[in-house]
């Protein structure tokens, strides 16, 4: 079995705190690959009403006989589904979230036949050779990985608290938390129905934390506690030219070009080194030497990521990597206008559409940012309208641009000096005998931020999975050293006292 030493070293004191062999905890985990599998098999399309009805029967069974009482809770959208152990009120209260639902997926994009049905796969040079299950003996190697939609987000987090709870039921150890469990059938859709279902279903949730268990650790593989998360929010901006696409021959010169006023629009956004120019992006937002110092503490390459990435130059929001993560982004996520490539034509297009994200952080209001970019537009002599003009709008006004908004995810930061955030950080560094990478805010969207309002608990994300798992793309996967992973830390987490 081929492991890195700091995949053994972990190993080694992680076991320290089990009071099971080695054995065991691998029985545990070659458990835990035929429960993922079996639960990837029900498809979780989150638009797919009756898919989400059938994981939910899947749950209520698998909680159900973990001991947990489980509920289904209707919100405006899909239901949640909720599970708890026997209430005791001399204990502090834990509430975990996690997803069950998966971004949608295109089967010809995928290297296996069917994305819901796991295939089981090893590392050989370079790439990925498939095994049978079968060859899963006692002496499982952790650098395998199960190929599937939704292997790593989120079902397998799920997967692993389970069977954490075997473990700790097949020990007698008592578990010093009350146990609430709320699991998303809509996260992938944007979770819409969760802030009044939150404000619904209140008294049920109350908890004196919320732990958050998803997306992937760090890139360097270490035990991993992130403290917020970004939000987000989204605008269409769309420009006119003719009202109908003209000759570029017989009109060119003389009609406006909708992709160039899109073009020189977006430009104007921004400086050269990638920062927002639009005045009042970035207010509010400081940083002590203190909150500099953990920024600094995260184990990362700025060379390894620009290679990563293919580029040579990174933008200048932030000096390095997690700095440039505590400001807000606006970002061009999609751009169009007219026929590309082989279907291109002589044209002048009859519009131009730019599709933003705009991530937020805690100290910036999404709705806010969104009237700046109106603002903004605005002062460059555009008339500024949420809907598709007419002719008389078009006779009337040199310049048009259609601007549409997207709902707002609000983001989320804990305290650092935390005292839950402490107890979790303190159990996992001796859990793994060794440092715990501590991120101040990731760059990602988890929509947590009506728990934190509603309930005023604080929050953490201890993610699970490995960081190259091809989340909502295709051949989604799970490194198997992951499930022992996250077997441990549920075990310890869970199983220790403050």
């Amino acid at each position: 079995m081929k492991r890195s030493f700091g995949i053994l070293f972990c190993l080694f004191f992680g076991l320290m705190g089990f009071a099971q062999d080695e054995a065991t905890l691998k029985s545990q985990v070659r458990h835990a690959i035929d429960e993922l599998v079996q639960f990837v098999g029900i498809p979780n399309d989150a638009l797919d009403a009756a898919d989400i009805n059938r994981n939910i029967s899947w749950l209520t069974r698998e909680f159900n006989d973990r001991g947990f009482n489980t509920s289904v809770l209707p919100t405006e959208g899909r239901p949640l589904f909720f599970a708890a152990l026997p209430m005791e009120d001399d204990k502090p209260t834990v509430l975990l979230y996690m997803h069950f639902d998966g971004q949608s997926v295109d089967p010809s994009k995928w290297d296996q036949s069917n994305p819901y049905k796991v295939v089981l796969k090893a590392p050989e040079n370079g790439t990925f050779t498939e095994r049978s299950f079968d060859e899963l003996n006692d002496d499982i190697d952790y650098e395998w990985r199960l190929f599937g939609r939704s292997t790593s987000d989120d079902k397998g987090p799920i997967v692993m608290f389970l069977n954490a709870i075997d473990l700790l039921r097949k020990e007698n150890k008592a578990i010093p938390f009350n146990i609430k469990v709320i699991l998303d059938g809509e996260e992938e859709k944007s979770s819409k129905p969760l802030p009044k279902a939150v404000k619904q279903y209140r008294e049920l949730l109350a908890a004196d934390f919320l732990m958050i268990n998803d997306g992937p650790v760090h890139a360097s593989g270490k035990p991993t506690v992130v403290y917020g998360c970004r939000g987000i929010t989204s605008l269409s901006i769309t420009t006119y030219g003719p009202e109908y696409p003209q000759h570029s021959g017989h009109y060119g010169n003389y009609a406006p070009n909708p992709g160039l006023q899109l073009a020189q629009l977006l430009a104007g956004m921004k400086d050269e080194q990638g920062r927002v120019t639009i005045p009042g992006f970035y207010d509010g937002i400081s940083m002590d030497e203190a909150t500099l110092k953990v920024l600094k503490s995260v184990p990362e390459d700025s060379e390894k990521i620009n290679e990563y990435l293919g580029i040579n130059t990174p933008d200048r929001v932030g000096q390095f990597y997690q700095e440039s993560l505590q400001y807000p982004s606006l970002n061009i996520r999609g751009l169009g206008s007219a026929w590309i490539g082989e279907k291109a034509r002589t044209i002048v297009p009859a519009t131009a559409t730019a599709e933003l994200d705009i991530r937020l952080v805690p100290e910036s209001d999404g709705t806010r940012l969104k009237k700046l970019v109106r603002t903004y537009i605005e002062g460059q002599g555009y008339h500024v309208i949420d809907s598709i003009p007419r002719r008389e709008l078009r006779l009337t006004h040199p310049r048009i641009a259609t601007l549409r908004e997207g709902s707002v995810t609000d983001a989320f930061r804990t305290d650092l000096d935390n005292a839950y955030g402490n107890f979790i950080v303190k159990t996992m560094g001796s859990a793994f005998g060794e440092p715990v990478v501590q991120i101040r805010i990731m760059g990602g969207t988890v929509p947590i931020a009506p728990f934190i309002n509603e309930l005023k608990i604080p929050a953490f994300i201890v993610p699970m999975v490995n960081p190259d798992n091809n989340q909502h793309s295709p051949n989604e996967n799970l490194r198997i050293g992951q499930i022992d992973y996250g077997i441990r830390v549920f075990y310890h987490l869970l199983g220790s006292q403050m």
